[in-house]
């Protein structure tokens, strides 16, 4: 971590373990990321899952994102703030 005044930038993922974060690899923090996704999506369905995208990034981010949520999660729950 490097800590610049007020802010502190983290240089790698961090995963939780015992209530506290300790730094971790890419593929250990993506690993555990898409366990727990994985786990909640079994145990209460896909629809306990939603995505927010946003009217400032690209029609081709706003896609994928839709995209994601839609094929690889199985949810229509995706919104974003396009109506401003």
């Amino acid at each position: 971590m490097k800590t610049n005044g007020l802010l502190t930038r983290l240089e790698r993922p961090h995963v939780r373990e015992n209530g506290s974060l300790r730094p971790a690899s890419w593929d250990e923090a993506l690993d555990r990321a898409a366990s727990l996704l994985n786990g909640a999506i079994q145990r209460r369905g896909a629809d306990t899952f939603g995505l927010f995208s946003c009217s400032k990034a690209t029609n081709e981010v706003n896609y994928m994102a839709g995209k994601f949520a839609r094929s690889v999660i199985g949810s229509n729950n995706i919104d974003s703030c396009n109506r401003t």
